[in-house]
């Protein structure tokens, strides 16, 4: 009995951080989602930028871990605490800060997944036959491509681009660095529109999110898209012409 027993106990602690992640997004969906707002940094901005003034790396520091923690358990708020980088630091260093922040809570997912599922995934993978091996063999031969892509698409969500190369088993140091220099674009554009956030809460509006869609800046996002998949699709038309 405890033979058998073994491989589900050892199962299971392996996943318990990957659990604790969505136990935390699910709480937190529910009950963080008035903090994490454009109303509380209105209501909240004299303190804050007080604080600031008066600590300044202490702030900085704090706002990094506040917003790896965000990340990391996928809470509700990341486009408030990246605009709020903005507000808090200007769009530099702020980006700069925001960029770290966010890496940090994606490695922390990466880790969770790839801990729990993904090295037994990409095992299995790894062994098959058919299809699916020559899936997995895609996504190795354009790892770096293919990294770069997922993060520099607006449409594709970043809980999705951080759990889907643990399960595929791409190295932690090549995420790493592609979360952080593939997030440079879309860090920018919001930054820049969180350090307009105090003449927006002056005018009592609320700060223009759609921004990343207008095509003086979609347009660029796109062609650095288009780079990143070159590599791919060269390989598909080399991969053609020799057949």
């Amino acid at each position: 009995m405890s033979d058998m027993s073994e491989p589900s106990k050892s199962g299971l602690m392996r996943n318990l951080p990957l659990i604790g992640i969505v136990m935390v997004a699910i709480i937190g969906a529910f009950t963080l989602g008035d903090y994490l707002s454009f109303e509380t940094l209105a209501e909240n901005r004299e303190a804050l930028l007080g604080f600031r003034d008066a600590n300044f790396v202490l702030t900085a520091l704090l706002f990094i871990g506040a917003y790896t923690i965000v990340v990391a358990f996928s809470l509700p708020g990341a486009t408030v605490m990246t605009l709020t980088g903005g507000f808090l630091f200007a769009t530099f260093p702020g980006a700069l800060f925001n960029m770290t922040g966010a890496t940090l809570g994606a490695i922390g997912i990466f880790l969770a997944a790839r801990w729990g599922l993904g090295e037994k995934l990409a095992h299995r993978m790894d062994t098959s036959d058919g299809v699916v091996k020559r899936i997995k063999a895609g996504i190795d031969e354009n790892q770096w491509s293919m990294l770069f892509l997922i993060r520099l698409v607006p449409a594709v969500p970043f809980f999705v681009a951080n759990l889907v190369p643990a399960l595929v088993g791409v190295p932690l140091r090549r995420f790493a660095i592609t979360t952080f220099l593939g997030i440079i674009p879309g860090a920018i554009v919001f930054t820049s529109v969180g350090a307009g956030l105090g003449e927006v809460f002056d005018r009592g509006e609320t700060p223009n999110l759609g921004i990343i869609f207008e095509p003086q800046i979609l347009l660029p996002i796109l062609g650095l898209c288009a780079l990143a998949a070159l590599p791919i699709v060269l390989k598909l038309v080399r991969g053609k012409k020799g057949l």
